[in-house]
């Protein structure tokens, strides 16, 4: 008690402040447990070192209809065995506020607002992206010469990202605009952060565990091994992620 009463005395308890915190979205077209399962499972499998007990948001957009408090409790708990933690609910849904509190999840910001696909079961159709303000002509690009260590994240708001140095695996960049690694990238690309579908990953020594662009990912197990350790370009063709030697 002498203790808690001295630490009080010293000074504030607390401290808040804002910051870019990064979540996977898990968009949900049923509330079928056994089919999330199923599927979620899947994929957790094929990375499980990013996947595994990692933070979700759960976005109702393309469900299309208002889900019972119990029908989704039934999805929380199949999103949880399947080895994720939801954390709160996308905001961009229409029913979300309604589920929030008798869910007690937070609402979170969309990542973008969900567009329904023009076909029928065209569920790896990826949304249109929400306008975004774009970088202020002539602002430079974000230079980061320091190595960026596992467990670290940089980010570069409205800009592109410009790493001189080894990117360590756990480490994570992420840009509004490209991703540019002159040196090993062993962790993490996120480009495109808010959508821009032009951007771009590029590196000189390409060993990623993941690399994405305006949200769509691929993970190290399904990147090109013949690309392993060369020079490489990525970039969104439709719906699908290109991997390139540069140079080539």
């Amino acid at each position: 008690m002498t203790t808690q009463r001295a630490e009080a005395a010293s000074g504030p308890a607390i401290d808040i402040r804002f910051g870019q915190v990064g979540l996977i979205q898990v968009l949900i077209w049923t509330t079928n447990p056994g089919a999330i399962l199923d599927e979620l499972t899947g994929r957790v499998a094929t990375a499980p070192k990013f996947f595994q007990r990692t933070a979700v948001s759960i976005d109702l957009g393309p469900l299309g209809r208002e889900p019972s408090v119990e029908e989704m409790q039934g999805v929380l708990d199949a999103v949880r065995r399947a080895g994720m933690c939801p954390v709160g609910l996308a905001s961009g849904a229409a029913v979300a506020p309604a589920l929030s509190r008798p869910l007690d999840l937070p609402l979170l910001p969309p990542f973008r607002e969900f567009q329904p696909p023009a076909e029928v079961g065209a569920r790896t159709r990826r949304e249109e992206p929400r306008p975004e303000p774009q970088p202020e002509a002539g602002v430079l690009a974000q230079l980061h010469p320091q190595p960026v260590r596992s467990g670290q994240r940089v980010y570069a708001r409205g800009r592109d990202l410009v790493v001189t140095a080894t990117v360590g695996a756990g480490a994570e960049l992420i840009a509004d605009g490209c991703v540019h690694v002159y040196g090993a990238l062993r962790g993490r690309a996120v480009a495109g952060a808010r959508g821009e579908t032009g951007a771009r990953v590029f590196c000189q020594d390409f060993h990623a565990e993941l690399v994405s662009i305006a949200g769509v990912f691929r993970v190290f197990e399904t990147l090109p091994p013949d690309l392993a350790g060369k020079p490489v370009q990525a970039w969104l063709d439709g719906d699908a992620l290109r991997f390139e030697r540069l140079g080539a």
